[in-house]
């Protein structure tokens, strides 16, 4: 069956509409992590100071990332929360410097809050990241439709802002039931006027380790079923890694080097990651086996 997936798979080119700007896409695009947080699971209080996060942004591009993407909120259990006028200002000071330093550059501001993403909006980002598909702000919707933004939307059905990783519900067919909710929201976004939707699965949000891996097992048929939103997946260093390998964040880049390779062999197009240069590294060898015409000769 993997030798199936090699010879089967294709990148599709997507777009995204930045700022009145169309980025194209020729092969799965790289957004690389920058958490301008004190408490991210990971990288938390590296990257805390404006001298600090712009290194952080010109290291993610120069490493081969598409795609900057700015939170100041961690998002892990149990992590300290800031009002939305607190976080607006917050990420309206990262996004400021990171523009100042690279205007070229494509910017997402991971919120789940309509005020820090419009105030983002205004200081130069292009793309609005939201882990709680508008669950936590029903303004959110409205927002990004006003805004004229492409919208990651996340499948996060029972997450909560102070416990967004909640554990899930049980369901008896987690997939089916994460792409009836994700239909359902398309459909909203589609009517309200949002043009560019990134589909994100949300692992590690609301889901079991089994569950995680359910899903991952069937990435191909959710590239299937929104064959025109981009399918992003984000799942570095995280948990549904560590604890299978009964190991840490710090020693989980195999596992997750692994993972981004199954990922993109079903479908992904979009790598959310802490190590960029890996990710790149990555997508080029997947490439390189796609490019590859196995197809038995003819007379």
């Amino acid at each position: 069956m993997f030798i199936v997936m090699i010879k089967n798979i294709s990148f599709k080119p997507f777009s995204l509409c930045c700022r009145g700007r169309l980025v194209l896409y020729e092969r799965p695009a790289v957004m690389g992590i920058l958490n301008a947080t004190a408490d991210s699971f990971y990288d938390g209080g590296r990257y805390l100071s404006e001298k600090s996060i712009v290194k952080r942004a010109v290291e993610i591009v120069e490493a081969g990332g598409d795609i900057v993407d700015i939170g100041v909120v961690s998002s892990r259990p149990g992590a300290t929360l800031l009002s939305p006028d607190d976080e607006a200002k917050r990420l309206v000071e990262a996004v400021t410097a990171v523009r100042r330093e690279l205007p070229d550059a494509v910017i997402s501001v991971d919120t789940c809050y309509a005020l820090p993403a419009r105030a983002a909006a205004e200081a130069g980002a292009d793309i609005v990241n939201d882990i709680g598909g508008g669950e936590f702000d029903k303004a959110m919707f409205d927002t990004v439709a006003a805004l004229q933004m492409p919208y990651v939307l996340m499948h996060n059905p029972y997450g909560t802002p102070d416990n967004p990783a909640g554990v899930g519900r049980g369901d008896a067919d987690p997939f089916q039931s994460m792409v009836t909710a994700l239909s359902s929201k398309c459909d909203m976004l589609r009517r309200m006027g949002v043009g560019d939707i990134i589909v994100d699965p949300g692992f590690g949000f609301s889901k079991t380790l089994d569950d995680n891996y359910a899903v991952m097992s069937r990435l191909d048929e959710l590239r299937m079923l929104f064959p025109n939103s981009p399918l992003l997946v984000a799942l570095s260093r995280k948990s549904m890694i560590y604890k299978l390998l009964a190991t840490t964040p710090d020693d989980s880049l195999a596992g997750t080097v692994a993972l981004h390779a199954v990922a993109l062999l079903g479908g992904a197009q979009m790598l959310r990651v802490h190590d960029v240069r890996e990710a790149r590294q990555t997508i080029s060898v997947i490439s390189q086996l796609a490019s590859i015409d196995c197809r038995p000769e003819t007379d």
